[in-house]
């Protein structure tokens, strides 16, 4: 959705509902622990990792620095090939030219390629308004959309969910939205599986319209990518009349060697695999050939706002792998819910308060729904320095400062709730900016530790509660380097 899920309070209190919640926290571990494992065995097969990850990253970097001139190459490749390019600043210009292009069809139903920017407008609500009927046909997508859902994870919307859950979805709904679920549905992956092929074959063969997200836009050539492991997408992309594409723009790779890199890094970081079982590529229109009109819709939506961040635009690299939320601790306990933006996790920690802003209660907590351990930076396939971004984010809410928002330079308050934060890294700047008074203090700290508390009080209280407060050593550095001249005790 282009803002927050409606409702939706501040990050800590809602994963404090969420790790309560015994069955989701065991899907979760579960799930993650699974592709973790996997996913280590798959890039440990590849010598060269660390040289594609850095390809990768300098591919991207190129990319954005020259976003501008790449972007119009691609419009101009897209027109060649018989495709219309339409510009889309936000969520609801996005929103109004996809509807208005599906009403032009005289269709009431669309099939959907599973894509992270329609959910990021709040697409399927556009078109619901507009008497448009979308269908997810991405099996994970279509657990979330019929058990009116939201999804929890980039790669599988449905990790929340288990077998026997999956079962009484289908056994309930199904039948609400087309076929319904065979008699004795089972919650084995097979039956559940054939179940949903049933369900979706009749709308994959009456559909006009499909939308899709992509992967990859190709500026070279006007070539727009979506991998993919059920085949749900092809079908999507040829067998409708129409194709309506919406694409954020920092999906775009200037040249075919640079798909190249994405195409190994991509599957093993996602999926673990060695490539994608599915990697469906379209370049405009052919005639007798897949769709007879291609609709690309280039959407912003903030991005052009975080490319003006020099330290956060690094988010704009992602390839919605999806890594950084498998090795997450905070995730792994949280769930993607809690968020409250569809994309969560790490990635989504440090992109949706960019694209957003972080004028809300849960954006501004989003920078803080992190323990800085650095697994998500280790594993990124494109070395989005995540942690760095994040405590960039934290300053920004704390203390304010300038940003880019709508395109203009703008003045952000500070944050509500920080002013306690604010005074202590005052002090302690003005302290470590004065020598004296710095060691003043470290010698009243030393002769005073027999009386310091175990716990800290008021706010402090939940920082100490799982942890223990460090012992203020017996005299500070400074004095005891002046008495042993840095040698230990009793050495010569």
């Amino acid at each position: 959705m282009s803002g927050t899920y409606l409702g939706m309070p501040a990050f800590p209190q809602a994963a404090h509902e969420a790790v309560g919640d015994r069955t989701l926290r065991g899907n979760l571990r579960h799930a993650t622990h699974t592709i973790r494992a996997k996913r280590a065995r798959a890039v440990a097969e590849v010598s060269d990792w660390d040289a594609l990850r850095e390809a990768g990253k300098q591919v991207k970097d190129d990319t954005l620095r020259h976003l501008d001139r790449y972007l119009v190459q691609l419009e101009q490749a897209v027109t060649a090939a018989g495709g219309t390019v339409h510009w889309a600043a936000d969520a609801d210009e996005a929103n109004r030219i996809v509807t208005g292009l599906v009403k032009e069809t005289g269709e009431s139903e669309v099939v959907k390629v599973k894509s992270m920017a329609t959910q990021e407008i709040g697409l399927n609500e556009a078109l619901e308004a507009e008497g448009i009927r979308a269908y997810e046909t991405d099996l994970a997508e279509l657990i979330v959309q019929l058990g009116r859902d939201r999804p929890s994870h980039i790669l599988v919307p449905a990790i929340h969910r288990n077998r026997g859950e999956i079962r009484d979805i289908f056994r309930r709904e199904m039948g609400e939205w087309g076929r319904p679920a065979p008699e004795g549905l089972t919650d084995t992956p097979a039956e559940l599986a054939e179940a949903a092929r049933l369900h979706l074959r009749e709308k994959f063969l009456r559909a006009k319209v499909g939308i899709s997200g992509a992967n990859f836009m190709v500026a070279e050539t006007g070539t727009l990518v979506v991998v993919e492991s059920e085949g749900n997408g092809r079908m999507c992309l040829t067998l409708p009349e129409t194709l309506i594409s919406v694409v954020g723009i920092e999906k775009t790779v200037p040249t075919w060697r640079d798909l190249e890199v994405f195409l190994q890094t991509l599957p093993r970081s996602s999926t673990a695999e060695r490539m994608n079982p599915y990697t469906s590529m379209w370049t405009g229109t052919t005639d007798g050939d897949g769709p007879r009109a291609f609709h690309l819709v280039l959407l912003d939506n903030g991005r052009t706002d975080t490319l003006a961040d020099e330290v956060g635009r690094q988010a704009l690299r992602c390839i919605r792998c999806s890594a950084c939320l498998n090795v997450c601790p905070v995730y792994e306990r949280a769930g993607g819910h809690a968020y409250g933006s569809v994309y969560p996790g790490p990635i989504g920690a440090i992109l949706s308060p960019q694209l957003r802003g972080t004028g809300s209660a849960i954006d501004a907590s989003l920078p803080y729904a992190s323990s800085l351990c650095g697994a998500c930076y280790e594993v990124c396939p494109v070395a989005i320095d995540i942690p760095e971004v994040l405590v960039h984010l934290r300053e920004r809410v704390v203390e304010g400062g300038e940003a880019v928002r709508g395109g203009n330079k703008v003045l952000l308050k500070p944050a509500k709730g920080h002013a306690a934060e604010r005074a202590a890294m005052r002090a302690a700047r003005w302290a470590l900016s004065h020598p004296a008074a710095l060691r003043t203090g470290q010698r009243l700290a030393s002769r005073s530790r027999r009386l310091h508390p175990r716990t800290l009080p008021g706010p402090g209280r939940a920082w100490s509660g799982t942890r223990d407060l460090p012992a203020v050593p017996a005299e500070p550095f400074r004095d005891w380097w002046q008495r042993t001249n840095g040698k230990e005790d009793g050495a010569k």
